[in-house]
């Protein structure tokens, strides 16, 4: 039966447990309360137990449950290289998992124990555990030599005392070596004795004188028994050579020799010298020193000058395993006898030991939005040196944003000591130094490679905050126009940026129908071919979003400006050119240099220079009587008119932009140069306006053709009828008595309105269905007279003066009417014909 004793810092737990071994034991087992703010707990057991044996209900004992255990990834933590016990989760035992020798893993010290440590994380817990290894009778008492000889001289005095070879027991207790036995014999008695660490030697005590020609050798036996049950023994020969007389043994000259020596010393070294004299003469007064037989491997560890008595170390001697040596020194003569001292050396510590770092856990990597404070490992420092040299302190080298912290003794925890942040640092090593307070210090280092990953904490940032491009208009559908580009410093999905075109209205379309941007690249595109006339700019917000979980995001102003590209032709606002009437300008005779005949204006509605305009003078009746101002686009007079100069004048003007490739407009200007209206009646028969012919009118002519045979017969017919129907209500209307119906043409004016052609050509015109009755009244308002004519008219002109007194006749059939806005009037040439 193997009896189990269970010790916790809050009660005291017995459990019996039964291992079948060959033979039962029977072991008393001692109470030992250990005193800890952790709970702890105290197993006895019997060595040589089997793999598998229960040693205890670790849950049970501890108080925990098992869901804890899984929870908290209970494990042992021992330092030592073999783990003797194994620690069943699933059920919370503890079990034997390697054999146990007590005698290899304690030797003789007792009582025999081994602890370790139960570790619990989340929250960590240790829960130190002993385990107490109880000897058992496996082992019997061993000599180190198989015969003992001793020489000693007839003459030896009775009571002398002859120092026996010890039995090694590996047993302890009452297992181990409890007595020694000499075979009966009449000459010598078996004297035993206890050394102060408990181990035992035997003497043999001359009890009768020696008589070497009665009987000159002696052979004995020295048995050597332990407690166990059964018991064990060992035996060892003797054999008694006796000499002949040898009055007076070496007698030392100190009882104890005590000396110290510092670990490691090297070989060689000189510990103390023992002294022994003999005042015999001749051989029997000269001594020899020796090791006594009485402690085993002292002979490996010292060397002894037989001569001089001189003890040297032999080999490196190491604290941590001998704090404290004893062994004894014997002095022989020649004759045979012998004296026996002790020395006792005195082991001083040195630190020779550096702190040896284990770890239990480490977690890498870590989330960058780990708080401080979290922790990463757990290490386990020791040092075996004692005192000072054995205290450890730990620190972490470099400025890295951790910190070790100890709660338990020996362990340390790994932490963060400030929030991480993967952006400025992805990866680092962290160096954790364990030095002891020796002098001087040892230390060692253990180096932890820790990741850092990411979270989606940073959204994308664009390179600039402002964008900003140039687009010609009359682009390509398609074409690139810019690119935008945002960085994300997260890593991974989290730092796939996408850009999307965020949705507003440019002048009352979606966005989307101007420009579009690639989702990856960022590049921007023109969905549709731009006119600067109609849009000049484009302003927008392109989005960067990331792909994270949520997504970030972030915003950027595009700009991008339509540059005008000289696609539109001038257009000529002044003078009109009329398709079916002649305008022309009249120009008296008594004009003089300068004389401002017309102002040609025209505009071109595209922007910059291609809307610079000029003007020229491209052909003329007479180059030599008008001039264009380059700028201003005025006609005036170069030199004076005189009476040579033809009536009718035809100026024909160009108008250019300044754009590359320039473009160009034609205005035909009729003047009239004369100084009276009479003078160029005859002349305006025969005036009519050059042709010009289109580049598509044979297309229309084509077209025209091929439905006029449908045409021809139902346009006659409307003709005739018209015809018909204006004849009858002619006849209609000339009989009968209608009111004047009063007329206002429209009036030509600066369009522009820049002041150089005014406000003039003022008159009124009052028409009936009855053209006999129709009445005109012309108004003067400025310097200047438009001549309006119908070229196709034979006989019929209106002459447009400026004659103010007409407008003062008080019977004027169109007094009434003076009051009404100045006008130029333009009429076709059906009105001339229709009864004038």
């Amino acid at each position: 039966m193997a009896f189990t004793e269970h010790h916790r810092d809050r009660g005291v737990r017995w459990r019996f447990s039964g291992r079948l071994r060959g033979a039962v034991y029977l072991f008393v087992l001692q109470f030992v309360f250990l005193i800890q703010t952790e709970a702890q707990i105290r197993y006895s057991i019997p060595e040589e137990m089997k793999k598998g044996s229960l040693v205890g209900n670790v849950a049970q004992d501890l108080g925990l449950d098992l869901k804890r255990l899984r929870s908290g990834r209970a494990r042992i933590v021992t330092g030592e290289n073999i783990q003797y016990t194994e620690l069943k989760t699933d059920k919370g035992t503890l079990v034997v998992n390697e054999r146990i020798d007590r005698e290899q893993l304690c030797g003789d010290v007792t009582p025999c124990s081994f602890t370790f440590e139960i570790l619990l994380e989340k929250p960590m817990e240790l829960h130190p555990v002993t385990i107490e290894v109880l000897d058992v009778n496996d082992n019997a008492p061993t000599f180190q030599n198989s015969h003992l000889e001793f020489e000693i001289s007839e003459s030896a005095a009775l009571g002398s005392r002859f120092v026996l070879e010890s039995a090694d027991d590996a047993d302890v207790g009452g297992n181990g070596l409890q007595n020694y036995i000499l075979t009966p014999n009449d000459n010598f008695a078996l004297k035993q004795h206890v050394n102060p660490d408990g181990s035992k030697y035997a003497e043999m005590v001359l009890q009768k004188h020696l008589d070497r020609e009665e009987q000159p050798r002696l052979s004995l036996k020295l048995l050597a028994v332990d407690g166990g049950n059964p018991q064990r023994s060992g035996t060892v020969n003797i054999d008694v050579n006796i000499l002949d007389a040898n009055d007076n043994a070496p007698v030392f000259n100190q009882s104890v020799y005590k000396a110290t020596v510092i670990e490691n010393a090297p070989k060689g070294t000189h510990i103390v010298t023992v002294n022994a004299s003999d005042v015999d003469s001749g051989s029997y007064g000269r001594v020899t020193f020796f090791f006594s037989k009485s402690r085993v491997g002292i002979a490996d560890l010292f060397d002894i000058d037989e001569v001089t008595g001189r003890i040297f170390v032999a080999r490196e001697l190491d604290f941590e395993k001998d704090k404290k040596i004893e062994f004894r020194v014997e002095a022989k003569d020649q004759g045979g006898l012998t004296d026996s001292s002790k020395v006792e050396i005195e082991v001083i510590d040195v630190n020779d030991n550096a702190p040896v770092i284990n770890v239990m856990s480490f977690t890498s990597p870590v989330s960058e939005d780990s708080p401080a404070g979290t922790t990463i490992g757990i290490i386990n420092v020791k040092d075996v040196d004692s005192g000072e040299n054995g205290q450890v302190r730990c620190t972490i080298e470099g400025g890295v944003p951790f910190k070790i912290k100890s709660n338990v003794r020996n362990y340390y925890a790994l932490i963060t000591d400030a929030a991480l942040d993967r952006e400025h640092l992805s990866e680092c090593n962290i160096t954790v130094i364990a030095s002891d307070a020796g002098s001087p210090p040892l230390s060692s280092k253990r180096t932890f490679y820790l990741k850092v990953s990411d979270v989606n904490d940073n959204a994308p940032v664009f390179l600039r905050n402002f964008y900003s491009a140039l687009i010609g208009e009359n682009n390509s559908p398609g074409v690139s126009v810019l690119s935008v580009n945002a960085k994300d410093p997260d890593e991974n999905q989290n730092a796939r940026v996408s850009y999307i075109l965020e949705e507003c209205d440019i002048s009352g379309s979606p966005v989307s129908q101007y420009v579009s941007v690639n989702a990856e690249s960022g590049m921007i595109h023109a969905v549709r071919s731009f006119d600067y006339e109609q849009i000049k700019r484009l302003v927008f917000v392109v989005k960067a979003q990331d792909g994270g979980s949520p997504p970030l995001s972030s915003n950027v102003t595009v700009k991008i400006l339509i540059q005008d590209q000289n696609d539109n032709p001038p257009q000529v606002l002044y003078p009109v050119q009329t398709g079916g009437s002649l305008v022309a300008e009249m120009v008296p005779r008594s004009a003089d240099v300068g004389y401002l005949v017309t102002k040609v204006v025209a505009v071109d509605v595209d922007s910059g220079q291609n809307a610079w305009l000029s003007y020229k003078l491209q052909k003329a009746t007479d180059r030599a009587l008008f001039e264009v101002g380059l700028q201003n686009g005025e006609i005036r007079t170069i030199r004076q008119v005189t009476d040579k100069d033809a009536v009718k004048q035809r100026l024909t003007v160009i108008v250019e932009d300044n754009g590359q490739p320039s473009r160009s407009a034609t205005v035909i200007v009729n003047v009239v140069v004369a100084d009276s209206f009479p003078e160029v009646l005859s002349e305006f028969t025969d005036f009519t306006h050059d042709k010009e012919y289109n580049d598509n009118l044979t297309f229309y002519l084509v077209l025209a053709l091929a439905v006029v045979s449908f045409l021809f017969i139902t346009c006659l017919v409307v003709i005739i009828s018209v015809k018909i129907y204006r004849w009858r209500q002619s006849r209609i209307l000339y009989h009968s008595n209608l009111p004047v119906i009063p007329y206002y043409p429209p009036r030509y004016s600066d369009t522009l309105g820049t002041g150089t052609l005014q406000h003039v050509y003022n008159y009124e015109v009052c028409r009936t269905t009855d053209s006999r009755k129709s009445d005109c009244k012309f108004g003067r308002a400025g310097s200047q007279n438009v001549l309006i004519m119908d070229p196709s008219s034979t006989g019929r002109m209106q002459r447009i003066q400026n004659e103010k007194s007409i407008l003062d006749e008080p019977d004027s059939p169109l007094e009434d009417q003076k009051r009404q806005p100045s006008s130029t009037f333009c009429r076709s040439p059906d009105w001339w014909l229709s009864g004038g």
